[in-house]
């Protein structure tokens, strides 16, 4: 197979959906790449389920709405955003684009939208604001121990960055990579040594799930900062509720994009019922599977605040660097505002209960 395609410094004709950009993104990427970022864990059975469960949510047309002066825009955790599409954290963005995150940064900002960093972006925390030019919010992965976890949330503290987004449901990472030369978690300090174990120990129990958080630790951590906390992969209303209880903020409804647990529910599924589990105590966000506007739209209507989005903007970001990303938050923008005019949904708040189930 030869190298890949070289970057693209403009917007490709004729894309109207941001699946139109998954053409042009496989064939700017090496096949192991590729793989990477499509893949999800065991049979894929969750990956593919996360995308079909909006084809199951049909709308309601309400002609005749005078919808004229409508607007997408929300207002989260103090900061004004024209519309509710957030780009969700993605690991080692310079992977797909020598830009990396610096140009999803970019693009989030031209939009007027949020971009939500990874603790294993490719590229430094202060450089990735910068190329911002405005806040940001930092997803944080549990560093061991507290101590080294304190030490990374106040770095992100200290560039700026105004909301923390805490993922709790991969302790165990059954997609990975082969990282190339050059490309690493540069925001991250080298892991001590994996404690050895005994010939009756568990390297499931006793070695990594050893070191990852627990509901003891988000307790701690909620006392470690007033910038607004969520927690992202909670699918069990029970826990959304606990997570609201300790004083969080708000929570992403997520199963990691169909890449930790085979056989998990789709986020749209778990949606409604931790919806009412939070009952207005925090926002709720809805991560993995949203493909176009439409889906957006749905969740929504199911009661979602906003919505996260991982790998459509990637397929932007792998073809057309920064101008990509921008695009493919425009596309679902777009859709999104198209299907609010055929709904008479003339805002936001009053998208909340136009499906059918």
């Amino acid at each position: 197979m030869g190298e890949p395609l070289p970057k693209l410094s403009r917007i490709p004709e004729g894309i109207l959906n941001p699946a139109g950009y998954l053409p042009f993104a496989k064939e700017r990427l090496l096949p192991e790449i590729w793989r990477y970022l499509k893949e999800g864990s065991g049979n894929q059975s969750t990956l593919q389920a996360n995308e079909r469960v909006f084809d199951h949510i049909p709308l309601i047309p309400r002609p005749l709405a005078d919808v004229r002066g409508s607007h997408t825009r929300i207002t989260l955790f103090g900061q004004t955003l024209a519309h509710p599409i957030i780009l969700a954290p993605l690991a080692y963005q310079r992977l797909y684009h020598p830009h990396g995150e610096s140009a999803s940064a970019m693009a989030a900002a031209a939009q007027e939208g949020q971009l939500c960093v990874s603790s294993l972006a490719s590229q430094t925390l202060e450089e990735i604001i910068t190329a911002a030019g405005q806040p940001l919010w930092f997803q944080l992965y549990w560093q061991e121990d507290r101590p080294r976890t304190l030490k990374l949330l106040q770095r992100a503290i200290a560039a700026d960055y105004r909301a923390i987004v805490f993922t709790v449901d991969a302790p165990v990472k059954q997609a990975t990579i082969q990282l190339p030369a050059g490309i690493h978690a540069v925001n991250l300090e080298t892991p001590p040594p994996f404690p050895s174990l005994l010939p009756q120990q568990s390297q499931v129990f006793d070695g990594w799930m050893a070191q990852a958080p627990c509901w003891e630790d988000l307790a701690w951590l909620r006392e470690q900062t007033t910038l607004p906390l969520l927690v992202k992969g909670i699918l069990h209303p029970q826990d959304a509720a606990k997570v609201v209880e300790l004083g969080c903020d708000g929570l992403v409804v997520s199963n990691h994009g169909g890449r930790v647990l085979d056989g998990a529910p789709t986020s749209l599924a778990c949606l409604p019922e931790i919806v009412s589990a939070v009952s207005g105590r925090g926002k709720v966000l809805l991560d993995s599977g949203i493909r176009n506007g439409r889906d957006v739209y749905k969740a929504l209507a199911l009661g979602a605040d906003a919505v996260l989005i991982g790998r459509p903007y990637i397929w932007g970001l792998a073809t057309a660097g920064a101008l990509g990303v921008a695009h493919v938050i425009r596309l679902l923008r777009d859709e999104l505002e198209m299907t609010m005019a055929l709904t008479g949904a003339a805002n936001i708040s009053e998208i909340t209960g136009q499906t059918q189930s």
